[in-house]
């Protein structure tokens, strides 16, 4: 085993003190090829090309000297540490850190960057990555090869943002370039980038706040708010309790995309988009889109809004996570199911309704529940009915799909 390992940070500014004293006792030296022509490596030790960071933690780990990790940024923040520190490995590192790429690229743009979300696209990453760029007014993308900037812009069809590209800092040949989402593709990228993505209904809050990225306390405090907050009488399937048990049931969360078909007030689309979701919300009526997009704004969520009928409409749209089904029935919740998502709800007016969409998400593989909601507003001065509504509330979950 390494009888030391020091992890540095490069961002292109000269190496601090302690850094050029490792690397001066460095018998193994690891990073990417700009790290390994540095002048302060020295000629007799060991160079290791950093491409699987697992493969040189192994190699690290049976080298008999002082190793040296070379990398990017703060190898702590979305680096190179984490691994570096896997049990399995059993090294004990130090870390000398430089500004991450994230804080560097927003220092380029000249922006404050406390209220930014911060994710990393990889193939296996890239959708969740663009649904956190749908669902916030600034993130910032550490992408990789094959999940860059064009990529991002591609995924964003039909959402307007303005990208901060930022190649190759710290080096010579370092560029920030600043385009719309939908120029990206025109380009050709040089790696590593870091894209800030910027734009939505609600400008980034002035003033900072108290906690980094999105505050968790904004809006009002609770779910399934009365219709009151949503500017009067709401559709049918749009009740508070019902749209309460249609939340827990499709839980949405941070980097899904939930569609909301038959979006009708907005409701239940901006309660979802509350949760950090992305969502599209899907109505035929404009009078409903035009809804919608008011109580996004009023409660400073994004979401794409899309006026079309189901379910033709939904064809273009890209990969759901979890959907509500709130008009259009047993067609358009079969066309959902053909999307795959892991979980859909509807609701139903009647038992005969309610068992033909049960039927049909059964034949598509999901594991389907049912239950009867029923609920009576009452009047408190008097305790007596004021408004009675019932509902059956279906859900179908597939099994094969992971959380």
């Amino acid at each position: 085993m390494a009888d030391r390992v020091t992890v540095i940070g490069w961002d292109g500014s000269p190496l601090a003190d302690a850094a050029r004293s490792a690397l001066g006792a460095a018998t193994l030296v690891a990073g990417a090829a700009h790290h390994l022509e540095l002048p302060e490596v020295p000629e007799n030790a060991e160079r290791v090309r950093l491409g699987s960071v697992a493969l040189a933690a192994r190699r690290i780990a049976g080298h008999r000297g002082t190793a040296v990790v070379l990398a990017d940024g703060d190898p702590g923040f979305f680096g190179v540490v984490r691994t570096l520190r896997a049990p399995e490995f059993g090294l004990e590192v130090e870390v000398v850190p430089a500004v991450s790429a994230v804080a560097a690229a927003f220092a380029r743009a000249g922006m404050p960057w406390d209220d930014a979300q911060v994710v990393v696209a990889h193939s296996r990453t890239l959708r969740r990555a663009v649904n956190v760029c749908r669902a916030h007014t600034k993130v910032a993308v550490l992408t990789s090869p094959g999940a860059g900037p064009a990529e991002l812009g591609l995924l964003l069809e039909g959402v307007h943002r303005s990208f901060v590209i930022c190649e190759e800092l710290g080096t010579a040949r370092e560029q920030v370039t600043i385009l719309t989402s939908d120029k990206a593709a025109d380009h050709t990228w040089r790696d590593p980038n870091v894209v800030i993505v910027i734009g939505g209904f609600v400008a980034a809050a002035e003033g900072g706040g108290w906690i980094a990225g999105r505050e968790p306390g904004a809006g009002p405090r609770g779910w399934a708010l009365p219709a009151r907050a949503y500017g009067g009488a709401l559709g049918e399937g749009e009740t508070d309790l019902l749209r309460a048990a249609q939340l827990a049931r499709l839980g949405p969360r941070v980097g899904d995309l939930v569609w909301d078909i038959g979006c009708g007030s907005g409701a239940f689309a901006t309660e979802a988009a509350r949760t950090g979701a992305a969502v599209i919300a899907v109505d035929r009526s404009p009078g409903s889109c035009a809804r919608t997009e008011h109580s996004a704004r009023r409660y400073g969520v994004q979401m794409q809004i899309v006026h079309g009928s189901a379910p033709h409409v939904l064809e273009d749209l890209p990969e759901p996570d979890v959907v509500r089904v709130g008009g259009g029935g047993a067609a358009v919740v079969s066309a959902v199911a053909d999307r795959r998502p892991q979980c859909i709800v509807a609701d139903a007016a009647t038992r005969d309704a309610a068992e033909l969409i049960g039927r049909d998400l059964t034949e598509h593989g999901y594991d389907v529940e049912c239950a009867l909601i029923q609920s009576v507003e009452l009047d408190t001065r008097a305790w007596t009915e004021k408004e009675r509504s019932v509902a059956f509330l279906l859900s179908g979950r597939l099994p094969d799909r992971a959380p």
